[in-house]
């Protein structure tokens, strides 16, 4: 028996399991979100607040910055790894990591541009440092780039520092203004995660099952890349063991279409229990989990987006650093805002309405209220409009 579900119930179930359709109350919990989430992507860029604060403020509004960097350096609650870039994600899935630590090492070391000698070179050196000093970033350490430098090239102790945190031998201590500090992953991990074994099959059923948790409705393409640690070959094997306890769904795209996809049986009583579309309006960061798959997101709310920020500037469509715009379950504009810490100003450089949206008293009024939260989260004091 298949399950057809419409566009307009696909867009509520995506908004839930992303958690942005019930409102929250009460103490925030850190770790629950992130945990529900399954990771939260990490981001260098500062355009007003970083992804990763962005994306749990966006969560429960009582998130601030420090928040988490102090779950971080407790070494107890989340820690540090690569998903489709770094990530955070909660302790308890450490057992089940040790596959995707495992893949991702097959893959640098079969890679062209892995250099196994470096790794030789550096490896004890960088591990005695840590060993005996605690943990270091890469400030700590002093190598050259050697030949002819590049846009990507790094000093051999940064990459050493990075493949051997990639492969779990290091873990991320903690981070100082966003710099990374590495020490030895056994003082990072505690022992009880790094000491449960799991077998392999057992890892692939829980990657593939918390994968589709998450997702509520998912391709096998969708299970693959949500933690990117399983293959196209694991998960049809695993979907063909599994076929008496997953669910066919067919469900409604924005365009009509409509797609075949799978969930799990407890999908009805999900969709029984969902909450009520929120009124409000929510600026979202193009890393956020509801955004960060665009045909995904093109399919189920029918919105096109691209984030512009490698784009030449002569090129770029939009902006620098544009953040959609979600009013209930519908995406309804585009924002473009920087923060002026100097000034204390979140400055508006650009906005645009989506095709068909009437832009009336009621709606400014949204925008204007989640710009005022959104610049207290930065710890800034006034919005002005530049567009």
């Amino acid at each position: 028996m298949t399950l057809r579900i419409d566009n307009a119930t696909m867009r509520r179930l995506s908004l839930e399991t992303n958690g942005l359709l019930a409102q929250p109350s009460g103490e925030i919990d850190v770790v629950s979100i992130i945990r529900q989430l399954g990771f939260v992507q990490l981001d260098t860029i500062q355009n007003v607040s970083r992804a990763h604060h962005h994306i749990l403020w966006s969560r429960h509004g009582d998130y601030r910055e420090p928040m988490l960097d102090e779950l971080l350096s407790a070494r107890e609650h989340i820690f540090e790894h690569y998903t489709h870039d770094a990530s955070v994600l909660p302790m308890d899935i450490y057992p089940m990591w040790q596959k995707r630590i495992r893949r991702l090492k097959d893959k640098i070391d079969n890679a062209s541009w892995h250099k196994p000698e470096q790794v030789s070179e550096w490896q004890d050196s960088l591990i005695e440092r840590i060993k005996a000093e605690g943990p270091l970033s890469t400030k700590d350490f002093d190598s050259r780039i050697k030949g002819e430098k590049k846009v990507w090239s790094r000093p051999p102790h940064k990459q050493v520092l990075d493949y051997l945190w990639y492969t779990g031998l290091l873990a991320t201590s903690h981070r100082e203004k966003f710099h990374k500090y590495y020490d030895m992953a056994e003082r990072v991990i505690p022992q009880a995660y790094r000491d449960l074994g799991v077998p392999e099959h057992d890892q692939i059923d829980w990657f593939c099952r918390a994968a589709l948790k998450r997702l509520a409705v998912g391709s096998l393409k969708e299970i693959r890349t949500f933690w990117e640690a399983v293959d196209a070959k694991e998960v049809k094997a695993w979907a063909t063991d599994q076929k008496e306890a997953l669910l066919p769904v067919t469900w409604e795209t924005a365009s009509g279409a409509w797609v075949t996809s799978y969930a799990l049986k407890d999908l009805e009583d999900r969709l029984a229990a969902l909450p009520a579309i929120p009124t409000g309006m929510k600026i979202l960061n193009p890393f956020d989990p509801l955004v960060r798959d665009r045909e995904r997101l093109s399919a189920l709310f029918g919105f096109d987006y691209k984030l512009e920020v490698f784009v030449p500037e002569a090129k770029r469509i939009w902006g620098y650093y544009v953040y959609p715009l979600l009013e209930g379950d519908r995406f309804v504009g585009r924002i473009e805002a920087k923060a002026d810490r100097k000034s204390g100003c979140l400055n508006v450089l650009n906005f645009w309405t989506e095709e068909g949206i009437r832009w009336g008293k009621a709606r400014q009024q949204k925008l204007d209220a989640e710009l005022k939260r959104f610049a207290r989260l930065a710890e800034l004091e006034t919005v002005v409009w530049q567009a």
